[in-house]
Parts: structure tokens; sequence; C-alpha cells
């Protein structure tokens, strides 16, 4: 039991922080994610039989990009909220796992050389990305607005990766 009078955070996090904590670990799944999808796409990925919906290889890293700045912002924003505000803690934690999520999406299609470990990620990727965006939305209806470009890109994804499984099988 506290024996002082509890204090609560009123004060979102710091600006210097919330940038810190928003753009870096964005950043650092990006560049995780190229690290295990670049060397692989034309070698082992360019042998995979693909499906008539499959984009060109240069449309991947443009939408990526905006997609992990929307992301950052979205994140950004939920941190500019008072520590305290209910919900937020664990927005922020929703939103951490489906990032460590989206970064080992690429560990397990590319450098795996797995589809059906890629879509076993790729559904649990999903999942959390929905809790995301619920827990955000409930707080900003912008941040959660802004995940929801990511959730369509990531769900045409998930068709992209079931059907690679089902033609390499």
């Amino acid at each position: 039991m506290p024996s002082g009078p509890v204090t609560l955070n009123h004060q979102p996090t710091p600006p210097l922080w919330r940038f810190l904590i928003a753009v870096l670990p964005v950043a650092a799944a990006g560049f995780l994610g190229s690290i295990a999808t670049t060397p692989n796409i034309p070698t082992w990925y360019a042998t995979l039989v693909k499906p008539g919906f499959t984009p060109p290889n240069w449309l991947f890293a443009p939408v990526w990009t905006l997609l992990y700045v929307m992301m950052a912002y979205a994140v950004w924003r939920i941190l500019s909220l008072p520590a305290d505000t209910p919900g937020r803690r664990g927005a922020v934690t929703a939103f951490f796992a489906q990032l460590a999520l989206n970064a080992l999406w690429s560990w397990a299609f590319f450098a795996a050389h797995s589809p059906m470990a890629g879509l076993a990620v790729i559904l649990a990727l999903i999942a959390a990305l929905l809790v995301t965006i619920r827990r955000f939305w409930a707080l900003d209806t912008v941040a959660g607005a802004l995940l929801v470009p990511y959730l369509a890109w990531v769900s045409y994804a998930t068709a992209l990766n079931a059907a690679v499984w089902y033609l390499n099988r």
C-alpha cells in the first residue's frame, strides 16, 4: 500500500520522447523487415509462382514507407494524450505487439522462405492490428483511422501470401 498520496500523470509523453518512441521503433521494424526481404526478392521470391494480382516489386517500398509514416503519426497522437488516460497504455502495448508481428512477417516469409510461416504470422498481425485500431479509435479517431489503410494493405498482403503458399505447395 503506498504511504503517500497517489499522484496521477496528467501530462502527455514529453515531445522529444514522444517523437523517439513513435518514430524509432517503426523505422526499426521497417529496416529489420527490409534486411530479411531485399536479398530474397531477386533470388528466392523471383522463383515463386505468384497470382495474377501480384503488384510489381517497385510498388512495395513506397506503399510501406507511407504506411510506416502513418503508423508513427498514429502512435505519436496516442502518446500525446495524458499518460493516465484510461486505455492509453493498452493501446500503446497493442501497437507495439502488432509492430513486432509486422517485422516478424518478413523473417517468416522471406528469410525462412516459408509462405506457410508467413501466413501464420500475418493472420496474427491482422488480429493484433484489429485490436490496435479498436483501442486507438476509442482514444483518438484520427489515430485509429490512420491505421485503416494499413489494415487494408495487410489484408491484401494476406490474400497474396495465401495465394503464394497455395501455388507453391
